[in-house]
Protein backbone atom coordinates (compact mmCIF):
# COMPACT_ATOMS: atom_id res chain seq x y z
CA UNK A 1 0.00 0.00 0.00
CA UNK A 2 1.32 3.84 -1.42
CA UNK A 3 1.20 6.79 1.26
CA UNK A 4 -0.76 9.57 0.09
CA UNK A 5 0.66 12.04 2.11
CA UNK A 6 4.19 11.24 0.71
CA UNK A 7 3.62 14.28 -2.74
CA UNK A 8 2.70 16.32 0.09
CA UNK A 9 5.65 15.61 2.59
CA UNK A 10 8.10 15.83 0.15
CA UNK A 11 6.70 19.44 -1.52
CA UNK A 12 7.22 20.69 2.29
CA UNK A 13 10.91 19.51 2.50
CA UNK A 14 11.04 20.89 -0.95
CA UNK A 15 9.63 24.31 0.05
CA UNK A 16 11.58 24.89 3.38
CA UNK A 17 14.71 24.26 1.78
CA UNK A 18 14.10 26.47 -1.24
CA UNK A 19 12.91 29.00 1.75
CA UNK A 20 16.39 28.10 3.35
CA UNK A 21 18.11 29.04 0.19
CA UNK A 22 15.99 32.55 -0.64
CA UNK A 23 16.78 33.79 2.67
CA UNK A 24 20.44 32.84 2.55
CA UNK A 25 20.56 34.73 -0.48
CA UNK A 26 17.91 37.97 0.43
CA UNK A 27 19.90 37.99 3.85
CA UNK A 28 23.73 38.85 1.76
CA UNK A 29 21.88 40.62 -0.95
CA UNK A 30 19.69 43.23 1.37
CA UNK A 31 22.06 43.34 4.01
CA UNK A 32 25.06 44.36 1.68
CA UNK A 33 22.79 47.23 0.49
CA UNK A 34 20.11 47.72 2.88
CA UNK A 35 22.28 46.65 6.59
CA UNK A 36 20.07 45.95 9.51
CA UNK A 37 16.73 46.92 7.94
CA UNK A 38 17.51 45.24 5.05
CA UNK A 39 18.11 41.49 7.55
CA UNK A 40 14.82 42.86 9.13
CA UNK A 41 12.94 42.74 7.01
CA UNK A 42 14.45 39.44 4.89
CA UNK A 43 13.25 37.70 7.86
CA UNK A 44 10.01 39.36 7.93
CA UNK A 45 9.21 38.57 4.48
CA UNK A 46 10.68 34.99 4.27
CA UNK A 47 8.89 34.35 7.46
CA UNK A 48 5.42 36.26 6.60
CA UNK A 49 5.90 34.63 2.88
CA UNK A 50 6.81 31.10 3.20
CA UNK A 51 4.77 30.79 6.36
CA UNK A 52 1.76 31.56 4.70
CA UNK A 53 2.35 29.09 1.83
CA UNK A 54 3.91 26.19 4.10
CA UNK A 55 0.97 26.24 7.08
CA UNK A 56 -1.86 25.45 4.02
CA UNK A 57 0.02 22.37 2.75
CA UNK A 58 0.87 21.82 6.72
CA UNK A 59 -3.36 21.84 7.04
CA UNK A 60 -3.58 19.53 4.72
CA UNK A 61 -1.25 17.23 5.51
CA UNK A 62 -2.58 17.25 9.08
CA UNK A 63 -5.96 16.31 7.90
CA UNK A 64 -5.30 13.92 4.86
CA UNK A 65 -6.74 10.91 6.63
CA UNK A 66 -9.78 13.05 7.13
CA UNK A 67 -12.63 13.03 4.83
CA UNK A 68 -12.86 16.19 2.07
CA UNK A 69 -15.14 17.94 3.81
CA UNK A 70 -13.27 18.31 6.98
CA UNK A 71 -10.14 19.39 4.94
CA UNK A 72 -11.82 21.95 3.10
CA UNK A 73 -13.51 23.23 6.04
CA UNK A 74 -9.79 23.19 7.92
CA UNK A 75 -8.12 25.18 4.93
CA UNK A 76 -10.67 27.30 4.74
CA UNK A 77 -10.30 28.25 8.00
CA UNK A 78 -6.63 28.91 8.28
CA UNK A 79 -6.89 30.41 5.36
CA UNK A 80 -9.13 32.94 7.45
CA UNK A 81 -7.07 32.49 10.19
CA UNK A 82 -4.27 33.93 7.86
CA UNK A 83 -5.45 36.40 6.42
CA UNK A 84 -6.85 38.30 10.22
CA UNK A 85 -3.36 37.93 11.18
CA UNK A 86 -1.74 39.55 8.31
CA UNK A 87 -3.69 41.95 8.07
CA UNK A 88 -2.97 42.66 11.78
CA UNK A 89 0.50 42.10 11.56
CA UNK A 90 0.64 44.63 8.68
CA UNK A 91 -1.26 47.07 10.64
CA UNK A 92 1.33 46.52 13.62
CA UNK A 93 4.34 46.96 11.62
CA UNK A 94 3.57 50.08 9.34
CA UNK A 95 4.79 52.52 12.37
CA UNK A 96 7.82 50.75 13.05
CA UNK A 97 11.45 52.14 10.89
CA UNK A 98 13.55 49.10 12.01
CA UNK A 99 12.98 47.51 8.40
CA UNK A 100 13.19 48.48 5.02
CA UNK A 101 9.39 48.56 3.47
CA UNK A 102 10.99 48.00 0.18
CA UNK A 103 13.25 44.85 0.97
CA UNK A 104 10.21 43.36 3.14
CA UNK A 105 7.61 43.74 -0.31
CA UNK A 106 10.15 42.57 -2.72
CA UNK A 107 11.08 39.22 0.14
CA UNK A 108 7.75 38.54 1.19
CA UNK A 109 6.87 38.19 -2.48
CA UNK A 110 9.86 36.39 -3.79
CA UNK A 111 8.84 34.16 -0.36
CA UNK A 112 5.41 33.12 -1.58
CA UNK A 113 6.78 32.40 -5.50
CA UNK A 114 9.57 30.07 -4.25
CA UNK A 115 7.75 28.11 -1.75
CA UNK A 116 4.72 27.70 -3.88
CA UNK A 117 6.90 26.67 -7.00
CA UNK A 118 9.30 24.31 -4.82
CA UNK A 119 5.93 22.55 -3.16
CA UNK A 120 4.08 22.49 -6.61
CA UNK A 121 8.03 20.68 -8.42
CA UNK A 122 8.10 18.65 -5.36
CA UNK A 123 4.61 17.33 -5.69
CA UNK A 124 4.62 16.49 -9.58
CA UNK A 125 8.47 15.12 -9.48
CA UNK A 126 7.23 12.26 -6.66
CA UNK A 127 7.03 9.03 -7.60
CA UNK A 128 3.89 7.15 -6.45
CA UNK A 129 1.75 4.39 -7.22
CA UNK A 130 -1.86 4.86 -8.50
CA UNK A 131 -2.82 1.74 -8.65
CA UNK A 132 -2.46 -0.50 -5.26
Amino acid sequence: MTDHRRPLVRALKVAGWALVALTVVSLMAWGATRDLPGIWATLMGVAVGGGFVLSTALTVLATSNSTPNTTMAVVLGGWLLKIGLLVLFMLWIKGFDFYDHQAFGITTVAALVVALGAETWGTITTRTTYLD
